[in-house]
């Protein structure tokens, strides 16, 4: 199931959100040696998160810290990115603009290490690599969820096309997350980056005031 478009959409050029998918396709082709087919890892196989790794702080081992951001922007395969940037490219552009570019990259990077961490928290000692910008766009997410959830999401599955609701559409999203867990993927991270963007909302004072006095700046609200 992938979402085509948004009834929401910003008026502004998101450049941070086409700055993060441009980097994502060019470091995954990279990654790759140029070939989208081959594995992963073949350059940057050692900027992924592993959560041993974290834990291993608590032993007095050295952790690399910078994997918490690296590992954002490589994927493992080509329907990981497929996917995580036609989810990038639907809802980042509004959540762009409701927060402002420099505020959204922060968060963006911010949900992306809240997600990891989580996924630390759930399976502390895997040694498996975890990537993936899954859990920050969880984060862009969870912050549409809140300010936009009455927009009109276009969805596509297979051979259907069909308007939902993004409140629904991203509700279900965030429950399958949990209650669906698919083998070797990060569910919980994705959760987490979820739950992270809607706490940003919430601090922020909520719908109402993250948006007061833009809902003209959007072309449905």
């Amino acid at each position: 199931m992938f979402p085509t478009g948004s009834s929401v959409g910003g008026r502004k050029i998101p450049l941070v959100t086409y700055t993060i998918f441009a980097l994502n396709i060019i470091l995954f082709l990279w990654d790759r040696k140029w070939n989208p087919f081959a594995p992963a890892g073949l350059v940057f196989g050692d900027l992924a998160m592993k959560p041993s790794d974290v834990t291993g702080v608590f032993r007095g081992d050295t952790f690399p810290l910078i994997t918490l951001f690296t590992s954002l922007f490589l994927h493992g395969s080509l329907i990981h990115i497929v996917g995580n940037m036609i989810y990038l490219i639907t809802f980042g552009d509004a959540i762009e603009e409701a927060l402002g570019s420099l505020r959204y990259l922060l968060y963006y990077l911010f949900w992306g290490v809240a997600a990891g961490l989580t996924h630390v928290f759930v399976d502390p000692v895997s040694a498996a690599p975890v990537i993936g910008a899954s859990g920050a766009i969880g984060g862009v997410l969870g912050a549409y969820f809140l300010l936009f959830p009455a927009s009109r999401i276009e969805v596509w599955i297979v051979f259907l096309e069909f308007e939902v609701r993004a409140w629904i559409l991203l509700g279900l999203w965030f429950v399958l997350q949990i209650l669906a867990p698919q083998q070797h993927v990060a569910n919980w991270a994705h959760a987490g980056g979820f739950m992270a963007g809607m706490l940003t909302v919430l601090i922020m004072g909520g719908r109402a005031k993250v948006l007061a006095g833009r809902e003209r700046e959007f072309d449905d609200v």
